[in-house]
């Protein structure tokens, strides 16, 4: 997998998402609804910036099969958790916030698989 095209694209798609927010959705969503997209704005931005670094840090050989799982965990994490903050925030369906924790645990898994790899690296 090429982690770090895959983060490029997701960071471009952050900010499409992010101006679509800013100016499209400015006079349709609550004050309260905006915080939930720019929170699924802010971690969908770091964690395209995280699948750059895994990419990175795959280039080094001593890292052993820690990058694929942390790229995938932090692919997953995108979709779940700023994924259903996108939804929440411009359908109104709460029941959506039920699975945003799971991709706050796909982050924690993919940081966790980062650390361990960038350990086997130096």
């Amino acid at each position: 997998m090429n982690w770090i095209a895959l983060g490029a694209w997701s960071a471009f798609l952050g900010v499409a998402l992010g101006a679509f927010g800013a100016h499209a959705l400015r006079q349709t969503i609550s004050e309260s609804a905006k915080a939930i997209y720019q929170t699924a704005v802010l971690y969908h931005f770091v964690h395209s910036f995280a699948l750059i670094a895994v990419g990175w840090l795959a280039t080094n050989k001593t890292t052993g099969n820690l990058t694929h799982p942390a790229g995938l965990a932090f692919t997953i994490g995108i979709v779940l958790f700023s994924g259903s903050l996108y939804l929440l925030s411009v359908s109104g369906a709460r029941w959506l916030g039920m699975i945003t924790p799971l991709g706050g645990l796909a982050f924690m898994a993919g940081w966790a698989c980062l650390a361990l790899a960038a350990g086997k690296a130096s």
